[in-house]
Order: C-alpha cells, then sequence, then structure tokens
C-alpha cells in the first residue's frame, strides 16, 4: 500500500465512484420522454436516443420536436402571458424563490443526471454548475421584485423562444429562463439533441411546484426544431451555440422586428506576463482550457506567454498536466471527463491533426484512457504561427495553444487578433498594467488574475462575432425588456437621385453664389467617388448640388474613422467640451442655419435648430455622467461593469428633420466615445454639410464624424456588410430595415432599426441612445484576501 506522501505526489488516488442509482431509477421509469407544453409532457413522438458520452449507453429515447410540436408549444406560452406579465413582481418572485429551492433540494440528483448526460466530471456538475443554477433563480426573483423601482416604464418583450448548447446544459437553462419569466416573459426553450435531460427534470420541477401553465414549455429536437422556432412568430430569440448557426439566425430574424441575443464562439486569449505568479497562473490553465474538457466558449484556449518566462512556465505547465487524471466522470477524483459525442471527438482529433500538419508541436497527457467512451486526453500545442488553423478555430476541445511575446503592446496585437471577443484572462501582479491590458483587448469580460469566473450578478457575453447582448445582471435582464413604444412618424420618401442637370426656375434678380456641397471625410472635404451630383430641391426649386456617394466613399469615411481612434480615449469630460463648444459655435450660426432650413422646405426651422443646440447640451451632459456600476457577485472580486463604445458605427439618418434628425442620431454615439460614418437626409442633405465649419471650429477631430451623401439604402447597404464597422443605426422603412439585418450577419455587427419619429420631443434623445452606443465590458478584479 503506498504511504501518504506517496500518494500526494503521485495524485494517484483510490476511485470514488458517486452513486447513480436514484438517476437510473428515474429514467428507466420514464424510458421515453415528450415535449412539455403547457404544464404538461405530450406522448412521446418519434426521437432519437440520449447517451451517456462516458461508456455509450442510451440514458432515455426523446422526441423530436416538429414544426407542430413549435407552434404548439409557442400557442400555449402566447395564452400565457397576459396572466404571467400581470402577475404583481412579487407574485413572480415566489415562483423564482420557488424554483431555485426546488432546484436545492434536488441538487445531487440533478448534478448525477448532468454528468451522466453531458460527460463532465461531477466536481463540476455538483461544485460549479447546479448551485449556479440555484444562484440565477435566487438573483432573477430580487429583479422580478424590483422590477418597477429598477427598470421604471419596461414591459416584458413577449414570448422567448430560446435555444441552449450541450456545453452547460442546466445552467445555460438558468441563464436564459430566469431573467426571461422575472421580467414577466414566457418562453419556449429547446435544448441541445445531445443533452436534453436536465431540461426534462427541470420541466418536472416547474410542474411540482406548480407553475401556471403555458409560462415555461420546453421541446427537445435538432437543427431543425431550432429552425423551427427561430421561424415561429415568437417576440425574442435567444440563442447560444456557434457562430456559423448564429449568422444563420441573424439572417432569419431580420426585418422580423424580433428582439436577438446571441452569445457566440470564442478563441480568448490567457496572458501571463513575467512577473505572474507562475505556480497561480498554471492552475488557472487548468481551469481556463481542462475545465469541462475545454468544452467551454470562453475557453482561455490561446495561452500568450511573455518571452523571458516562456521555459519555466512550460516546463510547470507540463508537469501540472501529467497530474490531471482522465476517466469515468463519476469518480469524484476525475479532473477530465468525457468529451459530449463522437461526432464531437471526431471534429477535435481532426483539428488537432491539421494544427500538427501545419507545423504545430502537440504536447498531451499521458493519460489511460477508458476504453469506452469518447474521451482526449488533455494538452497544449506550441510552435503554433497566428495563420496556423488551431490559432483562429474553436477548437472546442481540451486543447490550447501556446504562444509568446515580448512587449505588453504586442500582447494587445496578439489577443485582439481573432475574429473573436468573448473573454480574456490576464496575469500579473502589477496591478496597473492588468487594468491597461484590460481596457485595451477587444473581450466582453476580462478575468484578472483568475479565469472562468461566473455569477448571477454580472453580465456575459461578447464583442465582434461572439454575439452581442448580455446574460446576467442588470444588462441581462434588460435584453428581457421592451423600453416604452415610441410612435412612428411618417416621412416624406427620399427622391431618386439623378445626376442630370434640373431645369432651373425663372430668373428674378442677381444669381446667387453656387453651391455645391463635398463629402465630408477625414476632417476634410472630399469630392465624390462618383464625379456625380444631384440636384437638391427647396421649396422655390434647386437650393444647391450634393455628391452622390458611393462604395469608395464608404471605404475611404471608415478608414478615416478607425484613424480617429483617440476619440474613444478621451475622457468624458474633454469629449463635453467639445459638445458644448459644437453647441456654442451652432449657437452663433442660428439665424444662418434656420434661413437654410426654411429654403429647403423645412416647417419649423428655426424650432429645429433651436432644439438640435440644446440636443447638443443634453449630450454633451451626459458624456461624462453616462458610466457603469460594480456588480455585487458572490465571489471576492470587484465586478467592474464598464460601458465602452463599439468604435466606428454607420448611421443611416431619417429624411425628416434633416439637422435634427441627423444631430440626435450621431451627438450620443459620439458623446460615448465612438466614430461615426453618417449618411443625412437624401432630400436635404445640405443642413447636415453645413455643419462642416461647425465641427472645424468645435475642436472635433478629423475623423469623428464623416458624412456621405447620397442614396440612404444603397450607401447603408455597404455600412452594414462593412466588416471594419462594429454596429450600426438605420432610421427608415421596413425595407431598410431587413437589409440592414441581413448585411450585418457577415460581421454580426450590433443593428438597431426604427421607424422615423417626433425628433422635437422626449423621443428624440434619452438614455436609450446612449445604451445603444455602448456595450458593457465586464471586469473582474480580485478584491479582498
Amino acid at each position: 500500500m503506498p504511504t501518504v506522501t506517496e500518494i500526494l505526489e503521485t495524485m494517484d488516488y483510490g476511485p470514488a465512484p458517486e452513486a447513480s442509482g436514484e438517476v437510473t431509477a428515474w429514467l428507466k421509469a420514464r424510458g421515453q420522454f415528450g415535449h412539455f407544453i403547457d404544464g404538461a409532457f405530450t406522448k412521446p413522438g418519434k426521437g432519437f436516443a440520449s447517451a451517456n458520452p462516458a461508456n455509450g449507453e442510451v440514458l432515455a429515447k426523446v422526441s423530436q420536436g416538429t414544426q407542430k410540436d413549435v407552434e404548439a408549444a409557442v400557442k400555449a406560452a402566447r395564452a400565457a402571458l397576459p396572466g404571467w406579465s400581470k402577475l404583481a413582481g412579487h407574485e413572480r418572485a415566489k415562483w423564482l424563490y420557488a424554483i431555485a429551492r426546488h432546484i436545492q433540494k434536488r441538487e445531487r440528483f440533478l448534478a448525477v443526471l448532468e454528468v451522466m448526460d453531458n460527460g463532465k466530471p461531477i466536481r463540476e456538475a455538483r461544485d460549479i454548475d447546479v448551485p449556479l443554477v440555484a444562484r440565477h433563480f435566487y438573483h432573477h426573483a430580487g429583479w422580478a421584485e424590483m422590477l418597477e423601482d429598477e427598470f421604471p416604464g419596461a414591459r416584458p418583450v413577449g414570448v422567448c423562444g430560446q435555444i441552449i448548447p450541450w456545453n452547460f446544459p442546466l445552467l445555460m437553462l438558468a441563464w436564459k429562463i430566469a431573467p426571461a419569466i422575472a421580467a414577466g416573459n414566457t418562453v419556449v426553450l429547446k435544448p441541445a439533441e445531445y443533452t436534453p435531460l436536465t431540461a426534462l427534470a427541470f420541466a418536472e420541477i416547474c410542474a411540482e411546484i406548480g407553475l401556471p401553465k403555458g409560462v415555461v414549455n420546453i421541446v427537445t429536437g435538432d437543427g431543425e426544431t431550432g429552425a423551427a422556432l427561430v421561424g415561429s412568430d415568437a417576440d425574442k430569440i435567444a440563442f447560444t451555440g456557434s457562430t456559423e448557426v448564429g449568422r444563420a439566425i441573424r439572417k432569419a430574424t431580420a426585418g422580423t422586428g424580433k428582439k436577438l441575443t446571441l452569445e457566440l464562439g470564442g478563441k480568448s486569449p490567457f496572458i501571463v506576463f513575467a512577473d505572474a505568479d507562475l505556480d497561480a497562473a498554471v492552475e488557472g490553465v487548468v481551469d481556463a482550457i481542462w475545465f469541462n474538457q475545454g468544452q467551454v466558449c470562453c475557453a482561455g484556449s490561446r495561452i500568450l506567454v511573455q518571452e523571458g518566462i516562456a521555459a519555466t512556465f512550460q516546463s510547470r505547465l507540463k508537469a501540472r498536466l501529467s497530474k490531471l487524471r482522465v476517466g469515468d466522470p463519476l469518480d469524484k477524483s476525475t479532473d477530465v471527463g468525457a468529451i459530449v459525442d463522437p461526432v464531437q471527438l471526431t471534429r477535435i482529433r481532426d483539428l488537432v491533426a491539421k494544427g500538427e500538419a501545419e507545423g504545430a508541436v502537440l504536447h498531451q497527457a499521458e493519460a489511460q484512457l477508458p476504453a469506452k467512451g469518447c474521451f482526449f486526453a488533455p494538452g497544449f500545442m506550441t510552435n503554433v504561427q497566428p495563420a496556423n488553423i488551431v490559432s483562429e478555430v474553436e477548437i472546442f476541445g481540451p486543447v490550447a495553444t501556446l504562444t509568446t511575446f515580448r512587449t505588453p503592446a504586442e500582447a494587445v496585437e496578439l489577443a485582439n487578433n481573432s475574429r473573436y471577443g468573448l473573454a480574456a484572462s490576464i496575469w500579473s501582479e502589477n496591478v496597473n498594467l492588468t487594468l491597461d491590458i484590460a481596457a485595451k483587448v477587444k473581450a466582453g469580460v476580462v478575468w484578472v488574475n483568475s479565469t472562468n469566473i461566473f455569477d448571477a450578478g454580472a453580465g456575459f457575453g461578447g464583442y465582434r462575432e461572439s454575439g452581442f447582448g448580455r446574460e446576467g445582471g442588470r444588462e441581462g435582464m434588460r435584453e428581457y425588456l421592451s423600453s416604452p413604444v415610441v410612435k412612428a412618424k411618417p416621412e416624406a420618401e427620399a427622391p431618386d437621385l439623378s445626376a442630370a442637370p434640373v431645369p432651373g426656375a425663372p430668373s428674378k434678380g442677381p444669381a446667387p453664389i453656387d453651391r455645391t456641397a463635398k463629402m465630408y471625410i477625414g476632417g476634410a472635404q472630399k469630392r465624390p467617388d462618383s464625379g456625380y451630383s444631384y440636384a437638391v430641391m427647396g421649396k422655390a426649386g434647386e437650393i444647391g448640388l450634393a455628391g452622390l456617394g458611393n462604395r469608395k466613399d464608404i471605404r475611404n469615411a471608415v478608414e478615416a474613422a478607425h484613424k480617429a481612434s483617440g476619440w474613444g480615449k478621451a475622457t468624458g469630460h474633454n469629449r463635453a467640451q467639445v459638445l458644448y463648444y459644437l453647441a456654442e459655435n451652432l449657437s452663433a450660426r442660428k439665424a444662418e442655419f434656420t434661413a437654410r432650413l426654411k429654403a429647403a422646405g423645412v416647417a419649423k426651422a428655426a424650432d429645429e435648430v433651436a432644439t438640435s443646440i440644446r440636443r447638443a447640451f443634453y449630450y454633451a451632459a451626459q458624456a461624462d455622467k453616462f458610466d457603469g456600476a460594480v456588480h455585487s457577485t458572490k465571489s471576492a472580486h470587484v465586478t467592474l461593469a464598464m460601458p465602452e463604445p463599439f468604435g466606428v458605427m454607420g448611421v443611416a439618418c431619417p429624411n425628416d428633420a434633416p439637422l435634427l434628425g441627423f444631430l440626435s442620431l450621431i451627438l450620443p454615439a459620439i458623446a460615448m466615445g465612438n466614430r461615426v460614418v453618417a449618411i443625412p437626409s437624401a432630400s436635404m442633405p445640405l443642413a447636415a454639410t453645413d455643419l462642416y465649419q461647425v465641427f472645424d471650429t468645435s475642436d472635433l477631430p478629423g475623423g469623428v464624424v464623416n458624412i456621405v451623401t447620397g442614396a440612404k439604402d444603397e450607401l447603408a447597404k455597404t455600412l452594414a456588410g462593412h466588416d471594419d464597422v462594429a454596429a450600426m443605426w438605420y432610421c427608415g422603412g421596413p425595407d431598410g430595415a431587413r437589409m440592414t439585418e441581413a448585411e450585418s450577419s457577415g460581421n454580426l455587427k450590433v443593428t438597431w432599426t426604427f421607424a422615423n419619429r417626433d425628433w422635437h420631443g422626449s423621443d428624440g434623445q434619452g438614455r436609450d441612445f446612449l445604451l445603444r452606443a455602448t456595450q458593457v465590458k465586464n471586469i473582474w478584479v480580485p478584491y479582498g484576501e
């Protein structure tokens, strides 16, 4: 028998199996599952087997959801919506509290079921997943209680279609359902086809507590079932999964008016500086990439190590890797369990093989893998070039890449060299350095000297092709609420823009000096690339010419906007000063702008100019007052929720209110630190182009505001499809809105499409504009012992 010392040195613990008798009996008693619709299980239909990935044994038969099943579930949710949404917040809170309590009472049962269905180690399901599930329902019971005070005037979205992945089946369910029903929505949830069983057990808990019928509906099935849910008349779709499927959902929902949140893939950097606690960082790698077999969207799959310590770090990482135990997920001593399905295991093997073929070297644990089941030994790869497939593609398995860097600037460049932007982990004993890097990495979640920490009290979600929207915390609640309805205001159709001359009115005096407005790009007036201009008509005929912009003008404007990146780094106070100065200079030319608007046929010309000045003052005031929060989370961290600018935004302005509509959209965007490429009113663009001199004399840096005149929808299509534009606003009709949302799917930029409104009233400004001009980055900083 080995001594205690030998055991501690080898980590060679004996088996410690978790009993599964209760779960096995539950599965045997049911055998086949139908869908959970309108408070009851349907008769099981044609379907598929749910198997244990650790041994291949079939656990249960699950029904394949059809179009008819989805329609029935949505109908049940729609019928339950009025009663549920009208309940007092306190009443909904009691239901969420009951769910949380019953989950706690079923913790061991749910943990074992999750392990058998998913393959993750029992320690992770027992100690992390299920307690977090209960935490989410407790936390959102609190939001239900205080909803009216914290979100005055907000309403539930309606029926929410929710599609979750297989890596955290029960936890993802809680992330989706808890905020939805706390806000007064009803839901139809589709679990992943590989891991539906804990969702069905959750349905039994809903029935057990007597949750009103139709509030929660669960339809099982594969991608076809998910597509049917996306195509249903649900009011919102919330999806967690691959970027490819997220892109398809964005296209499918374009123009439907459905609210959409996407939490997609990631290739998260794990940055280790020379002064880091190396042992802690090595342990961080264990939690970053070998946790849950690396099947984590925010896994630290790209390890970046400062050159001076790379050899030492790699040596310690190999030593730690050799101690990991791979095997039976129900064994409490297991560190790495089973891959969820043979299909996923094959994908991991293929990607690793391709990476090796491209020159990467695999360092893998010499673990004795079980003879049966889907197992892959954890490891990491060195000698990995940035163009290697394993550097770019999300492996979604227990394999990381390890590369080196020399300077902090190079670390940031490597970290941001990805189409994703979900999370990042930074390791250094220098707090100034960690926070500086945290501000520079493009990621929605940043962990300082820690990794893979989650809590219901903090938002989670990504930048760029990692999706948009947040789950958890205040930001996550906002995703399940609708702002007060804004009354649409009709506007005149944009004219057909022709480069042909327009016959003028008979002369009645000396000819005025001819006016031809140019593009405004990078702080300078530029002729249109096309060489064409069109006539701008006023109430008495032609009042000037404006350029007909094209794709190249948009390209030039986007490039100029990117060069003005210093604007986003300026303090809110400095941006406020520029906006106040802009208001001052516009006020000095009030009579001139009023006269020009009158000539253009604007009815409330004087009021439009006066309101524009007030709007500049309003957003100048907001520039240094719209700030973030410190979230209250369970762990010993200060979790900073920091609103950040998107970067370069496209803005297609209304044809109505040519000065006020234009400023009402660009001012909140630049107040938050964005740079914009704006398409002004096509019928009256001179109101916007007349602002050139105002911008130039107000210390606004060149490239912060760029103006391209011409056909709105043609230019907006180019902006919406541009990969270097991070967000897009479109004001106009439904056809333009549909086009904008569909074109945005290329890089999954955030969009806001809306009808024209009364820009003179309260609907023309407000906090909603600022919320839509920012994305929240949650930074987890250790706090306390």
